[in-house]
Protein backbone atom coordinates (compact mmCIF):
# COMPACT_ATOMS: atom_id res chain seq x y z
CA UNK A 1 0.00 0.00 0.00
CA UNK A 2 1.05 3.48 -0.49
CA UNK A 3 2.10 6.45 1.89
CA UNK A 4 3.03 9.74 0.80
CA UNK A 5 6.66 8.92 2.63
CA UNK A 6 7.61 5.84 0.20
CA UNK A 7 6.28 8.08 -2.71
CA UNK A 8 8.31 10.88 -1.75
CA UNK A 9 11.67 8.17 -1.68
CA UNK A 10 11.15 6.90 -4.77
CA UNK A 11 10.07 9.75 -7.11
CA UNK A 12 13.40 10.92 -5.02
CA UNK A 13 15.40 8.64 -6.19
CA UNK A 14 14.46 8.81 -10.06
CA UNK A 15 15.43 12.67 -9.15
CA UNK A 16 18.29 11.26 -7.86
CA UNK A 17 19.68 8.77 -10.54
CA UNK A 18 18.78 11.60 -13.28
CA UNK A 19 20.46 14.08 -11.28
CA UNK A 20 24.18 11.09 -10.85
CA UNK A 21 23.64 9.75 -14.61
CA UNK A 22 24.13 14.05 -15.81
CA UNK A 23 26.97 14.79 -13.17
CA UNK A 24 28.99 11.67 -14.05
CA UNK A 25 30.13 13.75 -17.58
CA UNK A 26 31.27 16.76 -16.25
CA UNK A 27 34.68 15.94 -14.84
CA UNK A 28 35.94 14.03 -17.61
CA UNK A 29 33.99 16.42 -20.17
CA UNK A 30 37.20 17.68 -22.43
CA UNK A 31 38.62 13.99 -22.83
CA UNK A 32 34.53 12.69 -23.46
CA UNK A 33 34.34 15.05 -26.21
CA UNK A 34 37.46 14.28 -27.91
CA UNK A 35 36.83 10.42 -27.84
CA UNK A 36 33.25 11.59 -29.68
CA UNK A 37 35.19 13.24 -32.66
CA UNK A 38 35.64 16.91 -30.78
CA UNK A 39 38.49 19.11 -32.21
CA UNK A 40 38.44 21.80 -29.40
CA UNK A 41 37.88 21.46 -25.15
CA UNK A 42 36.17 24.19 -23.99
CA UNK A 43 34.22 24.90 -26.91
CA UNK A 44 33.47 21.63 -27.87
CA UNK A 45 32.56 20.96 -24.27
CA UNK A 46 29.79 24.05 -23.95
CA UNK A 47 28.14 22.83 -26.84
CA UNK A 48 27.81 19.24 -25.54
CA UNK A 49 25.99 20.47 -22.67
CA UNK A 50 24.16 23.49 -24.31
CA UNK A 51 22.97 20.69 -26.79
CA UNK A 52 21.11 18.63 -23.75
CA UNK A 53 19.54 21.85 -21.48
CA UNK A 54 18.51 23.66 -24.62
CA UNK A 55 16.45 20.34 -25.48
CA UNK A 56 15.48 20.78 -21.72
CA UNK A 57 14.41 24.54 -22.48
CA UNK A 58 11.66 23.11 -25.52
CA UNK A 59 10.74 19.88 -24.02
CA UNK A 60 10.00 20.95 -20.20
CA UNK A 61 6.70 22.18 -21.19
CA UNK A 62 5.52 19.96 -23.44
CA UNK A 63 6.24 17.05 -21.01
CA UNK A 64 4.55 19.26 -18.33
CA UNK A 65 0.82 20.04 -20.57
CA UNK A 66 1.36 16.07 -21.76
CA UNK A 67 1.47 15.01 -17.89
CA UNK A 68 -1.84 17.63 -16.98
CA UNK A 69 -3.68 16.72 -19.98
CA UNK A 70 -3.85 12.73 -19.58
CA UNK A 71 -3.97 13.14 -15.47
CA UNK A 72 -1.01 10.98 -15.15
CA UNK A 73 2.85 11.66 -14.89
CA UNK A 74 4.31 8.15 -14.28
CA UNK A 75 3.88 6.48 -17.58
CA UNK A 76 5.79 10.05 -18.85
CA UNK A 77 8.81 9.60 -16.36
CA UNK A 78 8.92 5.83 -17.06
CA UNK A 79 9.27 7.00 -21.11
CA UNK A 80 11.90 10.18 -20.14
CA UNK A 81 13.82 7.64 -18.30
CA UNK A 82 14.00 4.55 -20.25
CA UNK A 83 14.41 7.32 -23.59
CA UNK A 84 17.41 9.10 -21.54
CA UNK A 85 19.35 5.92 -21.33
CA UNK A 86 18.89 5.06 -24.87
CA UNK A 87 20.49 8.07 -25.68
CA UNK A 88 23.47 7.43 -23.14
CA UNK A 89 24.15 4.33 -24.38
CA UNK A 90 24.23 5.08 -28.22
CA UNK A 91 26.54 7.77 -27.98
CA UNK A 92 29.12 5.45 -25.64
CA UNK A 93 28.18 2.28 -28.44
CA UNK A 94 27.98 4.29 -31.23
CA UNK A 95 32.05 5.86 -31.84
CA UNK A 96 32.97 1.80 -31.46
CA UNK A 97 30.61 1.35 -34.68
CA UNK A 98 30.10 3.71 -37.04
CA UNK A 99 32.12 6.51 -38.02
CA UNK A 100 30.09 9.52 -37.01
CA UNK A 101 30.21 13.44 -36.68
CA UNK A 102 30.30 15.95 -33.75
CA UNK A 103 27.56 17.32 -35.62
CA UNK A 104 25.62 13.99 -35.11
CA UNK A 105 26.62 13.25 -31.52
CA UNK A 106 25.24 16.83 -30.41
CA UNK A 107 21.98 16.02 -32.00
CA UNK A 108 21.68 12.82 -30.28
CA UNK A 109 22.60 14.61 -27.20
CA UNK A 110 19.71 16.97 -27.63
CA UNK A 111 17.47 13.60 -27.91
CA UNK A 112 18.64 12.34 -24.67
CA UNK A 113 18.23 15.58 -22.82
CA UNK A 114 14.40 15.89 -24.32
CA UNK A 115 13.73 12.84 -23.00
CA UNK A 116 15.57 12.59 -19.68
CA UNK A 117 13.49 16.25 -18.70
CA UNK A 118 10.59 14.28 -18.34
CA UNK A 119 11.57 12.15 -15.91
CA UNK A 120 13.63 14.91 -13.72
CA UNK A 121 10.77 17.68 -14.45
CA UNK A 122 7.57 15.08 -13.90
CA UNK A 123 9.29 13.45 -10.50
CA UNK A 124 9.46 16.83 -9.38
CA UNK A 125 6.12 17.73 -10.42
CA UNK A 126 4.91 14.21 -8.50
CA UNK A 127 6.74 15.30 -5.64
CA UNK A 128 4.98 18.87 -5.43
CA UNK A 129 1.50 16.79 -5.57
CA UNK A 130 2.66 15.06 -2.57
CA UNK A 131 0.84 16.24 1.06
CA UNK A 132 3.16 16.79 4.11
CA UNK A 133 4.62 20.29 3.74
CA UNK A 134 6.12 21.97 0.61
CA UNK A 135 9.24 22.78 2.15
CA UNK A 136 9.40 18.55 3.19
CA UNK A 137 9.02 17.83 -0.03
CA UNK A 138 10.92 20.27 -1.83
CA UNK A 139 13.67 19.67 0.43
CA UNK A 140 13.18 15.59 -0.70
CA UNK A 141 13.68 16.41 -4.52
CA UNK A 142 16.39 19.36 -3.08
CA UNK A 143 18.02 16.27 -1.32
CA UNK A 144 18.59 13.96 -4.69
CA UNK A 145 19.65 16.30 -6.89
CA UNK A 146 22.42 17.25 -4.09
CA UNK A 147 22.69 14.01 -3.73
CA UNK A 148 23.33 12.88 -6.97
CA UNK A 149 25.50 15.82 -8.28
CA UNK A 150 27.67 15.05 -4.79
CA UNK A 151 28.02 11.73 -5.85
CA UNK A 152 28.24 12.13 -9.28
CA UNK A 153 31.12 14.60 -9.46
CA UNK A 154 34.02 12.30 -7.35
CA UNK A 155 32.42 9.46 -9.13
CA UNK A 156 32.85 10.27 -12.62
CA UNK A 157 36.04 12.02 -11.91
CA UNK A 158 37.21 8.63 -11.44
CA UNK A 159 35.13 6.80 -14.55
CA UNK A 160 36.41 9.23 -16.79
CA UNK A 161 40.27 8.34 -15.76
CA UNK A 162 39.27 4.59 -16.86
CA UNK A 163 37.83 5.29 -19.96
CA UNK A 164 36.38 8.84 -21.22
CA UNK A 165 33.25 7.04 -22.26
CA UNK A 166 32.55 4.84 -19.27
CA UNK A 167 30.61 7.90 -17.50
CA UNK A 168 28.16 7.56 -20.74
CA UNK A 169 27.86 3.91 -20.25
CA UNK A 170 27.29 3.76 -16.90
CA UNK A 171 24.45 6.86 -17.25
CA UNK A 172 22.40 4.76 -19.12
CA UNK A 173 22.44 2.38 -17.10
CA UNK A 174 21.91 4.20 -14.07
CA UNK A 175 18.52 5.67 -16.12
CA UNK A 176 17.45 2.20 -16.73
CA UNK A 177 17.18 1.30 -13.07
CA UNK A 178 15.20 4.01 -12.07
CA UNK A 179 12.42 2.38 -14.04
CA UNK A 180 11.43 -0.34 -11.75
CA UNK A 181 11.07 2.40 -8.59
CA UNK A 182 7.91 3.77 -10.27
CA UNK A 183 6.04 1.02 -10.29
CA UNK A 184 3.94 1.27 -6.69
CA UNK A 185 3.84 4.91 -6.93
CA UNK A 186 0.19 6.19 -7.67
CA UNK A 187 -0.42 9.41 -9.79
CA UNK A 188 -2.25 12.25 -7.99
CA UNK A 189 -1.99 14.34 -10.49
CA UNK A 190 -5.22 16.48 -10.77
CA UNK A 191 -7.73 16.21 -13.28
CA UNK A 192 -8.66 18.64 -15.82
CA UNK A 193 -5.59 21.19 -15.97
CA UNK A 194 -3.40 22.09 -18.67
CA UNK A 195 0.40 22.93 -18.61
CA UNK A 196 1.31 24.46 -22.14
CA UNK A 197 3.97 27.12 -22.76
CA UNK A 198 0.63 29.06 -22.65
CA UNK A 199 -0.58 28.48 -19.10
CA UNK A 200 2.60 28.80 -17.29
CA UNK A 201 2.68 32.24 -19.29
CA UNK A 202 -1.07 32.97 -18.26
CA UNK A 203 -0.07 31.67 -14.67
CA UNK A 204 2.48 34.17 -14.49
CA UNK A 205 -0.04 36.78 -15.28
CA UNK A 206 -2.39 35.17 -12.27
CA UNK A 207 0.22 35.20 -10.04
CA UNK A 208 3.48 38.02 -11.12
CA UNK A 209 4.97 36.55 -7.96
CA UNK A 210 5.94 33.00 -9.52
CA UNK A 211 8.45 35.36 -11.33
CA UNK A 212 10.55 35.50 -7.63
CA UNK A 213 11.26 31.65 -7.87
CA UNK A 214 11.76 31.39 -11.76
CA UNK A 215 14.39 34.17 -11.08
CA UNK A 216 16.76 32.87 -8.51
CA UNK A 217 16.08 28.97 -9.85
CA UNK A 218 17.45 30.80 -13.36
CA UNK A 219 20.48 32.38 -11.59
CA UNK A 220 20.77 29.66 -9.07
CA UNK A 221 20.83 27.27 -11.64
CA UNK A 222 23.50 29.54 -13.61
CA UNK A 223 26.06 29.05 -11.02
CA UNK A 224 25.96 25.60 -11.43
CA UNK A 225 26.14 25.25 -15.12
CA UNK A 226 29.33 28.00 -14.58
CA UNK A 227 30.87 25.43 -12.69
CA UNK A 228 30.13 22.16 -14.25
CA UNK A 229 31.84 23.76 -17.29
CA UNK A 230 34.36 26.93 -16.45
CA UNK A 231 34.78 25.15 -12.83
CA UNK A 232 35.93 22.38 -14.45
CA UNK A 233 38.16 23.73 -16.76
CA UNK A 234 39.57 25.93 -14.01
CA UNK A 235 40.40 23.73 -11.45
CA UNK A 236 42.49 21.74 -13.62
CA UNK A 237 44.30 24.81 -15.37
CA UNK A 238 45.31 26.89 -12.36
CA UNK A 239 46.02 23.78 -9.71
CA UNK A 240 47.62 21.58 -12.09
CA UNK A 241 44.95 18.31 -11.20
CA UNK A 242 43.35 15.64 -13.01
CA UNK A 243 39.53 14.73 -13.77
CA UNK A 244 39.91 12.11 -10.38
CA UNK A 245 40.83 15.61 -8.65
CA UNK A 246 38.08 17.85 -9.76
CA UNK A 247 35.53 15.39 -9.24
CA UNK A 248 37.06 15.45 -5.58
CA UNK A 249 36.94 18.85 -5.77
CA UNK A 250 33.17 19.17 -7.50
CA UNK A 251 32.27 17.11 -4.85
CA UNK A 252 33.14 19.55 -2.17
CA UNK A 253 30.26 21.63 -2.81
CA UNK A 254 28.07 19.47 -3.92
CA UNK A 255 28.36 17.06 -1.08
CA UNK A 256 26.90 19.85 2.47
CA UNK A 257 24.51 21.05 -0.68
CA UNK A 258 23.12 17.57 -0.70
CA UNK A 259 22.98 16.74 2.99
CA UNK A 260 21.49 19.78 4.01
CA UNK A 261 19.02 20.24 1.21
CA UNK A 262 16.29 18.37 3.94
CA UNK A 263 16.78 20.17 7.04
CA UNK A 264 17.12 23.71 5.29
CA UNK A 265 13.39 22.14 3.24
CA UNK A 266 11.98 21.92 6.42
CA UNK A 267 13.82 24.96 8.21
CA UNK A 268 11.74 27.21 5.41
CA UNK A 269 8.33 25.61 6.42
CA UNK A 270 9.07 27.07 9.91
CA UNK A 271 10.92 30.52 8.92
CA UNK A 272 9.44 31.25 5.59
CA UNK A 273 11.33 31.54 2.35
CA UNK A 274 12.31 35.47 2.23
CA UNK A 275 15.11 34.55 4.64
CA UNK A 276 16.99 31.63 3.23
CA UNK A 277 16.14 32.30 -0.51
CA UNK A 278 17.40 36.14 -0.29
CA UNK A 279 19.86 36.61 2.05
CA UNK A 280 21.27 33.21 0.95
CA UNK A 281 21.67 34.14 -2.79
CA UNK A 282 23.34 37.19 -1.70
CA UNK A 283 25.91 35.13 0.65
CA UNK A 284 25.92 32.37 -2.66
CA UNK A 285 27.17 35.07 -4.70
CA UNK A 286 30.11 36.37 -2.62
CA UNK A 287 31.32 32.86 -1.61
CA UNK A 288 31.72 32.00 -5.60
CA UNK A 289 33.14 35.15 -6.42
CA UNK A 290 35.74 33.96 -2.88
CA UNK A 291 36.92 30.81 -4.97
CA UNK A 292 37.72 32.67 -8.06
CA UNK A 293 40.22 34.91 -6.05
CA UNK A 294 41.98 32.24 -3.45
CA UNK A 295 45.26 31.10 -4.65
CA UNK A 296 45.57 27.72 -3.54
CA UNK A 297 43.99 24.92 -3.75
CA UNK A 298 43.15 24.08 0.04
CA UNK A 299 41.38 27.75 0.36
CA UNK A 300 39.54 27.25 -2.68
CA UNK A 301 37.64 23.80 -1.37
CA UNK A 302 37.01 25.59 1.51
CA UNK A 303 35.47 28.36 -0.84
CA UNK A 304 33.71 25.19 -2.45
CA UNK A 305 32.21 23.73 0.91
CA UNK A 306 30.75 27.67 1.78
CA UNK A 307 29.47 27.49 -1.25
CA UNK A 308 27.52 24.00 -1.11
CA UNK A 309 26.19 25.17 2.19
CA UNK A 310 24.68 28.47 1.05
CA UNK A 311 23.43 26.68 -2.44
CA UNK A 312 21.81 23.87 0.43
CA UNK A 313 19.76 27.33 1.86
CA UNK A 314 18.81 28.49 -1.08
CA UNK A 315 17.33 25.83 -3.36
CA UNK A 316 14.72 24.16 -1.45
CA UNK A 317 13.33 26.63 -0.03
CA UNK A 318 12.73 28.79 -3.79
CA UNK A 319 11.53 24.82 -4.91
CA UNK A 320 9.30 25.30 -2.04
CA UNK A 321 7.85 28.70 -3.15
CA UNK A 322 6.85 27.52 -6.39
CA UNK A 323 4.27 25.23 -4.72
CA UNK A 324 3.39 27.71 -2.06
CA UNK A 325 2.42 30.17 -4.80
CA UNK A 326 1.04 27.45 -7.18
CA UNK A 327 -2.92 26.56 -7.28
CA UNK A 328 -3.31 22.75 -7.25
CA UNK A 329 -4.53 22.36 -10.76
CA UNK A 330 -1.15 24.60 -12.25
CA UNK A 331 1.43 22.24 -10.61
CA UNK A 332 2.72 21.18 -13.75
CA UNK A 333 2.98 24.16 -15.59
CA UNK A 334 4.52 26.55 -12.67
CA UNK A 335 7.09 23.63 -12.18
CA UNK A 336 7.81 23.17 -16.10
CA UNK A 337 8.29 26.88 -15.68
CA UNK A 338 10.49 26.86 -12.76
CA UNK A 339 12.93 23.71 -14.77
CA UNK A 340 12.73 26.18 -17.92
CA UNK A 341 13.76 28.63 -16.08
CA UNK A 342 16.54 26.64 -14.44
CA UNK A 343 17.54 25.15 -17.45
CA UNK A 344 18.19 28.66 -19.19
CA UNK A 345 20.09 29.38 -16.41
CA UNK A 346 22.14 26.52 -16.91
CA UNK A 347 22.60 27.25 -20.38
CA UNK A 348 23.76 31.15 -19.11
CA UNK A 349 26.10 29.56 -17.18
CA UNK A 350 27.44 27.53 -20.07
CA UNK A 351 27.52 30.34 -22.93
CA UNK A 352 28.16 33.38 -20.32
CA UNK A 353 30.70 31.49 -18.38
CA UNK A 354 32.81 29.81 -21.12
CA UNK A 355 32.34 33.16 -23.57
CA UNK A 356 33.60 35.46 -20.38
CA UNK A 357 36.61 32.69 -19.29
CA UNK A 358 37.56 32.74 -22.61
CA UNK A 359 37.64 36.28 -23.91
CA UNK A 360 38.63 37.83 -20.42
CA UNK A 361 39.60 35.14 -18.12
CA UNK A 362 38.71 32.68 -15.42
CA UNK A 363 38.41 35.90 -12.63
CA UNK A 364 36.18 38.02 -14.57
CA UNK A 365 33.87 34.66 -15.05
CA UNK A 366 33.58 34.14 -11.16
CA UNK A 367 33.27 37.89 -10.82
CA UNK A 368 29.87 38.10 -13.11
CA UNK A 369 28.17 34.99 -12.32
CA UNK A 370 28.71 35.77 -8.28
CA UNK A 371 27.79 39.41 -8.86
CA UNK A 372 24.81 38.27 -10.27
CA UNK A 373 23.44 36.17 -7.20
CA UNK A 374 24.10 39.55 -5.41
CA UNK A 375 22.39 41.69 -7.56
CA UNK A 376 19.38 39.69 -8.36
CA UNK A 377 19.18 38.89 -4.00
CA UNK A 378 19.22 43.25 -3.93
CA UNK A 379 17.13 43.74 -6.70
CA UNK A 380 14.35 41.38 -5.17
CA UNK A 381 14.54 41.77 -0.98
CA UNK A 382 11.86 44.62 -1.40
CA UNK A 383 9.34 42.49 -3.80
CA UNK A 384 9.92 40.11 -1.42
CA UNK A 385 8.57 42.19 1.61
CA UNK A 386 5.42 43.35 -0.35
CA UNK A 387 4.38 39.82 -0.87
CA UNK A 388 2.32 37.59 1.02
CA UNK A 389 3.88 33.97 0.56
CA UNK A 390 1.43 30.82 1.77
CA UNK A 391 3.55 28.67 3.88
CA UNK A 392 1.83 25.23 4.44
CA UNK A 393 3.86 23.64 7.70
CA UNK A 394 5.35 20.37 8.18
CA UNK A 395 5.27 19.86 11.69
CA UNK A 396 3.43 16.68 12.35
CA UNK A 397 4.95 13.23 11.04
CA UNK A 398 3.54 10.93 8.56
Amino acid sequence: MSSPRRDRVALASVIFVVMLAQVLLYPGIAELVAALGASTDLDASMWFLVAEFSAFVVCASLWGAASDRAGKRVPFIAVGAAGGAAGYLGLAALPGLVEISFSHVLLIRMLQGATTVAAFSLAMTMLMDLPGGHGKNMGAAGLAIGGGTASGAPLGGQLAGLDPLAPLWAAGFLLLSAVPLLYFVPDRAPEGSRGSMGEIVRGLSRTPALGLPFAFGFVDRMTAGFFALVGTFYFQETFGIGPAETGIVLGMFFAPFALLQYPMGVLSDRIGRTIPIVIGSACFGGAIILVGVVPTLTLAQAGMVLVGVLGAMVSPATMALVTDLAGDDERGASMAGFNIAGSLGFLAGFLVGGTVADTYGYLAAFLVVGGLEVLIAAVCLPLFLRIDIPVEGSFRPE
